[in-house]
């Protein structure tokens, strides 16, 4: 479990995981309303590809798509999903396949959701804008996250 002070330790935190993927990776976003899920998204996607400006919600567009150096990052936003299948309209089997696929709301997946993944979840700390955040890797994450809250902790103390 890590704690984030503020909105600028989430995206702290979100860059410093940014590093870890690879084409195919799936992160799934967990967590409430306003938990943030959203500004973790921009934090990783700021990381990856530092030259889009603007990172909006895709909560009505249900998806956007950044080009970065590691591959295309699929930003999911499935809130208002209806069904599990509708998913495959949006191109998320291209995404798993040749993307970097960040999910917000992943349980709207069901079955479809793949078990190798990162799962990231977000929940209210003490503090009105702090964070506690949580990683929970499958197949080969579980590798590459060891360390990474010690990587974490010199990253806070240098910031």
């Amino acid at each position: 479990m890590i704690t984030l002070a503020d909105e600028a330790a989430t995206r702290r935190a979100a860059a410093l995981l940014a590093q870890l993927v690879r084409t195919g990776d799936v992160i799934a976003l967990h967590g409430d309303l306003g938990a943030g899920k959203t500004t973790f998204a921009r934090g990783f996607i700021a990381a990856l590809a530092p030259a889009e400006e603007a990172v909006p919600s895709p909560t009505f567009t249900l998806v956007q798509t950044y080009p970065s150096a590691r591959g295309e990052i699929w930003h999911f936003d499935l809130y208002r999903l209806k069904r599990a299948d509708e998913a495959w309209e949006l191109g998320i089997e291209e995404a798993f396949a040749a993307g970097i696929s960040l999910i917000e709301w992943p349980e709207r997946l069901g079955s479809l959701l793949p078990s190798n993944r990162l799962d990231v979840t977000l929940a209210p700390g003490v503090g009105p804008e702090s964070r506690r955040l949580l990683l929970a890797g499958a197949g080969d994450w579980r590798e590459r996250l060891a360390g990474i809250e010690q990587a974490w902790a010199t990253a806070a103390r240098q910031a």
